[in-house]
């Protein structure tokens, strides 16, 4: 079973495990107009793998194969992050049935849920959590 985890989390147990990868399951869109977590402090560089394709949101039917292709193999831990923690959840969940042993989900995501006023970012995530990143 997938294990949710904080951002805060997320990001001790990467910059303390040379094991732990990070994969961002956002679209391209996405990657380069919010911006991505900067894991360049720890020797890390984020992993970037679509779970479904944009516009169409269809999934991506190679996401397992390119996670090899990434470079991850069944007995890294992976962190999977979205926007929200949803998708990611999924492509966890993905990758846990195809054999790969220790994954957890970015619970809150990149960009956390909206705020009052509808933007993301502020309540909760990584970048509400003050976590590093930077712009596509």
């Amino acid at each position: 079973m997938v294990e949710d985890v904080g951002a805060q989390q997320a990001y001790a147990a990467l910059a303390g495990d040379p094991d732990a990868q990070l994969v961002d399951v956002r679209t391209d869109a996405e990657w380069s107009y919010v911006g991505l977590p900067d894991l360049s402090a720890h020797g890390k560089r984020v992993l970037l793998v679509q779970w479904q394709s944009f516009p169409t949101g269809a999934p991506n039917p190679d996401f397992v194969e390119q996670l090899g292709a990434a470079g991850l193999t069944r007995q890294h831990v992976i962190y999977f992050i979205c926007r929200s923690g949803v998708r990611s959840l999924a492509a966890a969940e993905a990758a846990e049935r195809a054999g790969y042993r220790t994954t957890f989900n970015v619970a809150d995501g990149f960009e956390g849920p909206p705020d009052a006023d509808g933007h993301r970012g502020t309540v909760a995530g990584w970048k509400a959590d003050g976590l590093p990143w930077r712009q596509g």
